[in-house]
Parts: structure tokens; sequence; C-alpha cells
């Protein structure tokens, strides 16, 4: 039966068991949850196949590293995976348009939500190109539309085993036969043209106008990918990677974007060539790679095709072997809980998303998942009432989720920002945040967030220590860049200020130009008259990031004496020093719990035996002590295999952080 058949024949009890009904629940599959080093995989395919997913996503990261040249690649948004076994279900969850395709991409500004579709072969494929631009926005550079586009599209085509990688063929080629629901082979003419066919033709986009053509290169707004743009970019970036011309690319950007040297200068500064040259290099190229006319001529013959090898193969980073992976079960409550809050934004499918996880807690008054989803969807919705009332349910059952640390402070943040008030609580959301940075040290919008709370509480050097790390985890996030230049005219560093708000200004977002030249213009008193600007609280300004659309922190001036300048006076107070294993970096040890010393409740130490070196790490507080895996710390643990952050004091000796039970 085909997939169009099954989807029809059994979409009606799709749509029954489905929703959250726990009188079934036992009759369901279970739920578990694979974590790997960067993701977090939620299936209900079973375990063979959890790994497969966690494995081929960590697989995917690591290429697209070697191709950026990167030896370590921030994911400064956590992802989290929904691998779900049955196509009707997949079919309920999935957008329109892409209810066929193997897998979707669903941005935020907490996480991001990747669905793959298992009854498919390869689904992790079908993200390819959005998690490029994903990994891009984060660990490359602001560059131009061409060579983020050529860069998603070329990465697009990746395959990965156990054993062998490829990469390098036509991602836009699809079969021109195809088998319809009746079972009958026929010919589909409206094929779009694949990319290959289209660089075919005599006419290109000369190199000038391909390198400074507008085009959104985040990811977050694209069209059809069957274009001459397209078409080129990809070939360009192909020719780039494949030539070891990375390195000079990054020297064009420079030229370009930084030195405002002119797209022809700069190519042949940095490439030594000149466009003429680099176009007929590139077409030389192309006509080089035979694998991709094989590959459009097969595609145009009926029955089944056999697969052409992709230009480029090489051994895949590491196998199932090396890979280290944690497998637990998840109640199927939370699991739908899960579901919802991905639902939730997948705007066509809001509303019922939204009416099943009422349904949860209603018909349960332990599933925390499913408030903590309702409250960020209420903070989206800038319903603060509503969203503090479901987080407060949600702290009751489960006070320990970093989840709930990230949307307190986010909703005390945006509160801030849009009623353009006070942060409620400063010195709450200061915990919090810190705690979400000890929990995922490279979340770039906690570190927004703490730096524009340091701010508003007077502490600018730690304020922009905060922002430039956030920045640094986020390189192309306008918002971040903005927030920086804020910070800067709270400090009077009137030079920094007015560079960061001119770059943006001059930048191609016309939403964070428009902001940035109204802060240049604003400049003037404050700057004239020595008067160092306080925050009187966060407003809203726009921007141009797609994952982030407003700006924050407008200040407004007002006179200081020298004691509250705390830090920037000329005496500043001495703070205590710090007690040690509170600062300093996190550490990390993986090894075996023998046993725990907790005669002096509430302190413990946990003695940890790791390959020839037994640790002892000391908590101050085991019954609040964050775990991972188990409900809460246990005296009790012995020869249980754990993997704990910590700070150092002293040579195998530390303050735990956190505990994550194996």
């Amino acid at each position: 039966m085909s997939r169009l058949g099954k989807i029809a024949a059994v979409g009606w009890f799709a749509v029954v068991c489905f929703r959250p009904n726990p009188a079934i629940a036992g009759d369901e599959p279970k739920w578990i949850e694979v974590h790997s080093t960067h993701f977090s995989v939620l299936t209900d395919a079973g375990e063979k196949r959890g790994r497969e997913v966690a494995l081929r996503m960590e697989q995917m990261r690591t290429v697209f590293g070697q191709i950026l040249q990167r030896t370590k690649l921030k994911m400064s948004v956590p992802i989290s995976v929904v691998a779900l076994k049955s196509d009707s279900q997949y079919a309920q969850v999935a957008p329109k348009g892409q209810v066929s395709a193997g897998g979707f991409f669903v941005p935020g500004t907490d996480r991001v939500y990747i669905v793959l579709n298992l009854f498919e072969a390869e689904p992790w494929r079908a993200i390819a190109h959005p998690l490029a631009h994903y990994l891009l926005n984060h660990n490359y550079p602001p560059a131009q539309g061409w060579f983020d586009e050529g860069l998603a599209e070329y990465f697009g085509s990746i395959r990965v085993d156990n054993k062998q990688a490829e990469i390098g063929a036509d991602p836009e080629l699809s079969p021109e036969w195809h088998e319809d629901i009746f079972e009958q082979v026929r010919r589909n003419p409206n094929v779009p043209q694949p990319l290959t066919q289209l660089l075919s033709t005599p006419i290109w986009i000369s190199m000038p106008e391909l390198f400074t053509m507008k085009h959104d290169g985040s990811g977050a707004r694209e069209g059809t990918h069957h274009t001459l743009y397209y078409a080129q970019s990809w070939m360009v970036v192909h020719y780039l990677v494949n030539k070891n011309k990375m390195q000079e690319t990054g020297t064009y950007f420079d030229l370009v974007l930084n030195q405002n040297v002119s797209v022809e200068k700069a190519m042949v500064q940095a490439f030594d060539m000149s466009p003429a040259q680099m176009e007929e290099a590139v077409r030389t190229y192309f006509k080089s790679l035979n694998a991709l006319g094989i590959a459009l001529d097969r595609s145009k013959l009926p029955g089944e095709q056999v697969p052409v090898p992709q230009p480029y193969q090489f051994p895949v980073p590491f196998g199932p072997d090396v890979i280290g992976i944690n497998v637990t079960e998840i109640r199927d409550t939370d699991a739908k809980a899960a579901i919802g809050d991905m639902m939730t934004r997948v705007p066509e499918h809001r509303d019922q998303a939204l009416s099943d996880l009422q349904q949860l807690t209603a018909v349960r008054n332990d599933c925390e998942p499913a408030h903590r989803a309702l409250a960020w969807d209420h903070i989206q919705q800038k319903a603060w009432e509503a969203a503090a009332d479901e987080l407060e349910k949600a702290t009751d059952l489960n006070a320990k989720d970093p989840w709930i640390w990230y949307y307190r402070s986010a909703m005390k943040y945006r509160k801030a920002q849009a009623m353009r008030k006070q942060v409620e609580s400063l010195a709450n959301l200061m915990l919090d945040v810190r705690a979400v940075t000890d929990w995922y040290p490279d979340f770039a919008d906690a570190y927004n967030m703490l730096g524009m709370a340091r701010v508003e509480g007077g502490g600018i050097n730690s304020a922009l220590d905060a922002q430039r790390q956030a920045i640094a985890l986020s390189p192309r996030n306008l918002e971040y860049q903005f927030n920086l230049g804020q910070i800067y005219v709270a400090g009077k560093k009137w030079d920094q200020a007015r560079e960061v708000f001119t770059r943006l200004k001059n930048g191609p977002d016309a939403r964070a130009a428009a902001a940035a030249r109204q802060q240049l213009d604003d400049l003037a008193t404050p700057e004239k008259y020595g008067i160092r600007p306080q925050n009187s609280g966060i407003g809203e300004a726009p921007a141009g990031a797609a994952s982030a659309p407003t700006v924050r922190a407008k200040v407004s001036p007002k006179p200081v004496t020298p004691a509250e300048e705390d830090e920037d006076s000329e005496e500043p107070p001495k703070p205590p020093p710090p007690k040690p294993g509170t600062t300093g970096p996190i550490q990390f040890v993986k090894g075996k719990l023998v046993g725990s010393d907790c005669s002096k409740p509430p302190d413990a130490v946990l003695t940890i035996v790791a390959g020839m070196r037994t640790y002892k790490l000391h908590t101050s507080d085991f019954k609040s002590l964050l775990v991972i895996g188990e409900d809460g710390f246990s005296c009790e643990w012995r020869n249980r295999m754990v993997a704990v952050n910590y700070r150092a004091v002293g040579k195998n000796e530390g303050e735990v952080v956190s505990v994550e039970m194996q």
C-alpha cells in the first residue's frame, strides 16, 4: 500500500490515539529519551532507532564543523529532536507542505525542535539545509546571502552511515517518474528544475551581481530553491570548499563587510582572481563533476533509481561504538506534553496543541512539562499572569527543572521589556540565569538577559562581559549587538557605542538600521553633558535578528553620584572574596560514584573513581543538588556511573554543580 493510502486508511485512528488519554496510555508504545553530547531525541520507535537518530545528528554536526574548519561548534539554542515511528502520527503534526517530507525544523529563541518521520529512510537528511543555517548563525560571522544559501544547499546533500559520509550531489534533484496511489508508474512533467540543469544553461549571473544580491541568508524566510541564484551559490561554495579556499573566503568577507572594500577588489585581494576569472574557474569545476550529470540523466528514466555515488566520499568522523549515549524512559504524558510544546510553535497546529496541553493538565496533576509548555506560550503572547500561574504550578512539581529557571527569567525580562519598567525581582532573575548558564553553558539568550540585568543593576563591566559572551555564542544576532551598544551608552563609552550603532545603521536589516539611527541621534545629549544614562526600564525597539525580533533596553539620561557608579567609580567598594568553588570554569568528570559522606548534613562529599584517579567533590546542600536522571540525590547510592560538572578547588577536589546519573 502506498504512503498516501496508509495515511488515509489510518488517519482517523491516529487522530484519536494521538490525543492525550490516560485511559489508553498503557496500550500505547513506551517513549524514551536518548541523550547524546549535543542532542536530545524523544522517540516512540525504540532504543535502537533512537540511538541511530542521535548518532546521525552528531555525525552531521561534526561534518559541518569540518566544512567550516571548526574544531568546536557552538549550539547556542538547545536542540530537541522528536522522532516519530508512525507515518500517520507524523502527518498529524507536520506543517502544511511538509507532510510528505522526512522531517521539518521549528526554530525558536528558547529551543529548536527537529521533527523526523522514521517511516522514511534517512529522514535526518530532510533537515540538513535548515540545520546548516542554524550552525552558521552561531558559528560564523555575518556573511552574504550567496554564501549562506550555497553552503546550506551543499550540506543539504549529505548522507551518512556507520562507515562513510557522502556529499556534493544536487540537493534539489527529484526523479521525474513516480508511483501514484494506484501503484501505476507515471511521469510528472512539472518536476522543478534541479540545480544541475539550471547551471547547464550558458547564461550565469555575474559574480559581482551574485555577491551583492540582497537575500536573507538566515534561513528564516526562504522561497523556492529552484532558481539560478541558489544553483550558482551552491556551485560557488562547492568550489570554495573542495578547492580549500575557505580561509580565503573569510578574508573576502573581512574586506567587504568590515573594511568596506568593493566586491571586485576584495575578490582580487582574497582569491587572487578577477570576477571573470573566478566565474570561469567555477564553471570549469562544475563541468568536471561527472556524477552530477549522470544523476540528472538517471532521474529522467522510469523504473527504480540506482543511487549514483556523490562527488565526495570520506570516512565518517565516528561510528556507533564511539559516541556516548544515555537512554531514559519517558512517561507517556510527558512525551505528549513535549510534542504539544512543539506543535504550539507550528501556526496551523497551535490551537489544537493548546487544547491538548490543557487537557493534560486537567486529567493529570503531575504533568510539569505541560505546565511549562503552556507558560512559554503565554510568555509569547505577553499573558504575564497566566504565564506566572503555569510556572508556579510547574515549580511546585519540579523546582529543579532548568527550563523553569530559563522561562521564569524570560517572563520577567520580557514583561519589563513590554511595559518599559524595571525588572521585577532583579536579583532572583540573575540567580536563575546564572543557574541556566551552569546547566547549558552555550545558551546565548541567557547571557543576553544576564548582561541587560547587570546593566540595570549598575554593573557595567560585568554586563559587558556577559553581553560579549552572548555575541560570541550568536555572532549574527542583531538584538545582542544592539544591546551591547546600550551597555556602552550606560557606561559612558561613547566611541564604542557609536561604533556599534553605526555598524548596525549601515547594515542590511532595515529595522535594526532604523533603531540604530535613532540611538545615534539620541547619543549627543548624554555625551555633551557628561550624564551617565541609567536604565529606567527595559523597552522594546525593532531589530533584525530573525530569531529574536526585538531589541531591548532603551535608556534615558539620569544624573548619578560617584557612589552610585559602583565599579565605575574611582574607589569602588571591594566585594568580599568569593568562596572557593563558587567561581572559575566548570570542569567535567565521568566515572563511578563509590559512595558519599553525608555525616554533616546538608553537606556531602562524593567519592568518584575515574580511571586511576579518585575525586572528592563537595556539595553544601545535597538536598537541593541538581540531579539529572533521578528525582533527587541519595546518600545511599553506591557504585553508580555518573557524569559530574564541578568547579575545582584543589587537586582532584571541587564543588559539585550538577550530577547526571548514567
